[in-house]
């Protein structure tokens, strides 16, 4: 599905006027500081329940408010739906409101109270391209990790109530690892119910990555770059697992006491991309790291195209970090994926160069001082 309207209250400096978008192809342009990537951080936040740019709520509610407030509406895009369209096309309405001072969050869809996140991130998949997603390959293990479970998520149904589960349990690993004292009776007990999830976990995790990697790897074939014979992709499940993970966790007991905290299991996950056997960010130029994060991020479209749903991209600031050739080739991709595209610019966008052959269904806005006027 897409999203076709938006509504803020007390969004940063977002005056709040309700816009309609493009199913298809959005370019937002406009000076720094002028609100485009405020825009989408309100789109990330129906999609994602967060900020993709801070930490904080408090950052991004309105100076002297409270709370912020956004609403969306979203069609069925280019999805396959058998079910009549409403009279005014829209399909699902999504609403996310947060109380910084309560600390309070609520989330609606159609109408309806709804507990979890993960049932408006299910109605409007949102996968972010900025500066700092190439971190991927350069970062830690936790940012390879997020990046497989937003797969995982979409692809899984049940995924996202396992996760949940497993972070209580080794919330509670970690507290009595932390204690000092071992309780063998009780440890066993968090062991099992850890052991039991983990499985779950790692079989979904396996499933997902088996297609991405299919996808991945097909994308490779298209493209002819040096490096492309001699990478290679692996899933690491967060421990050696030619062991079973409680023999793991057992041999390596006093370890854990020792740092007070789980040191094996799906909380380690990774995924290691190597060049002839060598990390890939120990090896890849910076442009090189570039191109591969971008074949990732497509391949992840790719798999949800599979699966008849549209992902909603939204491309924050991408020209500081990709020359006019990498950007041509990211979007003629997710043209041909049928996504739902955002893109900001502080220059007004040139839809030629990024689609020289077949210019798709576009809108274009000019954003200043919080507001956003069709161009």
């Amino acid at each position: 599905m897409a999203l076709v309207k938006l509504q803020t209250e007390h969004f940063r400096n977002l005056t709040g006027a309700p816009v309609n978008f493009s199913p298809s192809i959005n370019l937002l342009f406009g000076e720094n500081g002028s609100g485009k990537s405020s825009v989408l951080e309100a789109i990330g936040y129906l999609g994602l329940g967060r900020s993709f740019r801070v930490g904080r709520h408090q950052a991004v509610v309105s100076h002297g408010q409270k709370k912020l407030t956004v609403f969306g509406g979203i069609d069925r895009g280019h999805e396959l739906v058998t079910e009549p369209a409403p009279d005014n096309g829209i399909r699902h309405r999504l609403g996310i409101s947060r109380d910084t001072s309560a600390k309070e969050t609520v989330l609606r869809v159609d109408g309806e109270a709804v507990r979890n996140m993960s049932v408006l991130a299910k109605h409007l998949p949102v996968s972010v391209i900025d500066p700092g997603v190439f971190d991927i390959v350069a970062g830690g293990p936790g940012n390879r990790r997020q990046f497989l479970d937003w797969s995982v998520f979409h692809v899984e149904p049940s995924f996202a109530a396992v996760w949940q589960q497993c972070q209580r349990v080794i919330s509670q690993r970690n507290r009595i690892l932390r204690n000092g004292r071992l309780d063998p009776s009780l440890m066993k007990v968090w062991d099992s119910q850890y052991t039991n999830l983990t499985e779950t976990m790692t079989r979904s995790r396996q499933h997902t990555f088996q297609l991405f990697s299919a996808a991945f790897f097909q994308l490779l074939g298209e493209i002819e770059a040096p490096w492309v014979e001699g990478l290679r992709i692996e899933f690491y499940p967060g421990w050696d697992d030619s062991q079973s993970l409680l023999d793991v966790l057992n041999s390596h007991r006093e370890q854990e006491l020792k740092m007070g905290h789980t040191l094996y299991g799906p909380n380690r996950a990774d995924l290691r991309l190597r060049f002839h056997g060598r990390p890939v960010a120990e090896t890849f130029s910076r442009g090189q790291q570039k191109t591969l994060v971008i074949l990732m991020k497509i391949a992840q479209g790719v798999v949800m195209a599979q699966l008849q749903k549209q992902v909603t991209f939204l491309l924050d600031d991408i020209n500081a970090e990709l020359d006019v050739g990498h950007r041509a080739m990211l979007a003629a991709k997710l043209q041909e994926l049928k996504c739902q595209v955002f893109m900001t610019s502080i220059e007004p966008p040139k839809p030629d160069q990024l689609w020289p052959h077949s210019l798709p269904d576009y809108r274009v806005f000019h954003v200043e001082h919080g507001k956003m006027t069709e161009a």
